[in-house]
C-alpha cells in the first residue's frame, strides 16, 4: 500500500491501468475529490481540529479557520487573564435571531450566540467587550495532498479508504460504471473500520483509568 502522494499516484495509474495523459493528469483531481469525500462521509478524530485565538474588544465578525467543513462548538474563556479558568459555550443561531437579539453592534456586552456570516466568517452577539481568549473545535479538511505536501492524515491512518475512493473517483471519470460497486463495498468496509475504531477511542475518553 502506498505511503505519499506520489505513490498514491502511481498505484491509481496502475490500477486503472491507463497511461494516456489525459487520464494520468486527472489523478491528483481524483486524489483531492477522494479526501473531500472522506470527510464528508467519515466524521472521525482524524479530520476534528482545534484552533485559538481571541476576541477584538467591539469587533463581532471573525474568520473561521482554513478548510473548515463544520464547527462542532465554539467557546470562550472568562475572566479575562492567564487562566481563563470559566469556559463558556456560544450558542449557534441563525443569522436573523443574531440581529434580532443584538440589533446594535456597537452596544457590546458578554458574548452569547454565533451564526455563520458569510462562508468564511461568524458572526458573535452581543459584541465582545474584552479579549475573550476562544477556542474552535471543528470538521475539518486535512492540507491536501500536494507534490509540496507528501503525507496527511489520510495517509497515515487511512490508506485503504483513500485509495478506494480515489479509485471509484478515477472510474466515474473513465464511465467505467460496472467496476464501482465493488470499490464502494471496499470504500465502505474500510469506512466501518475507522468508524469503530473511532468510537472506541471516544469512549475511552470517558474511562477511569485509576485502576491501571
Amino acid at each position: 500500500m502506498f505511503t505519499t502522494y506520489n505513490s498514491l499516484i502511481t498505484q491509481t495509474q496502475a490500477t486503472l491501468d491507463r497511461n494516456d495523459a489525459s487520464t494520468v493528469a486527472q489523478i491528483p483531481y481524483f486524489i483531492y475529490q477522494a479526501e473531500v469525500k472522506m470527510c464528508e462521509m467519515i466524521k472521525t478524530l482524524g479530520v476534528e481540529d482545534y484552533v485559538v485565538g481571541a476576541f477584538t474588544p467591539n469587533v463581532d465578525v471573525y474568520p473561521y479557520p482554513a478548510r473548515l467543513r463544520r464547527v462542532i462548538n465554539i467557546n470562550y474563556g472568562t475572566p479575562p487573564g492567564i487562566n481563563n479558568n470559566t469556559r463558556n459555550q456560544l450558542q449557534e443561531r441563525s443569522y436573523e435571531y443574531c440581529r434580532m437579539y443584538s440589533p446594535d453592534s456597537n452596544t457590546p456586552g458578554l458574548p452569547q450566540f454565533y451564526a455563520d456570516y458569510g462562508y468564511y466568517n461568524f458572526l458573535v452577539v452581543p459584541t465582545p467587550t474584552v479579549a475573550y481568549p476562544f477556542e474552535i473545535a471543528y470538521m475539518g479538511l486535512p492540507e491536501p495532498l500536494t507534490a509540496m505536501n507528501q503525507t496527511n492524515w489520510f495517509t497515515n491512518y487511512a490508506s485503504n479508504a483513500l485509495f478506494y475512493a480515489t479509485i471509484i473517483e478515477g472510474l466515474n471519470y473513465l464511465k467505467d460504471y460496472e467496476q464501482i460497486p465493488a470499490w464502494e463495498e471496499k470504500f465502505k468496509e474500510a469506512s466501518a473500520i475507522l468508524q469503530n475504531t473511532d468510537e472506541m477511542r471516544k469512549k475511552d475518553r470517558g474511562v477511569n483509568r485509576d485502576a491501571d
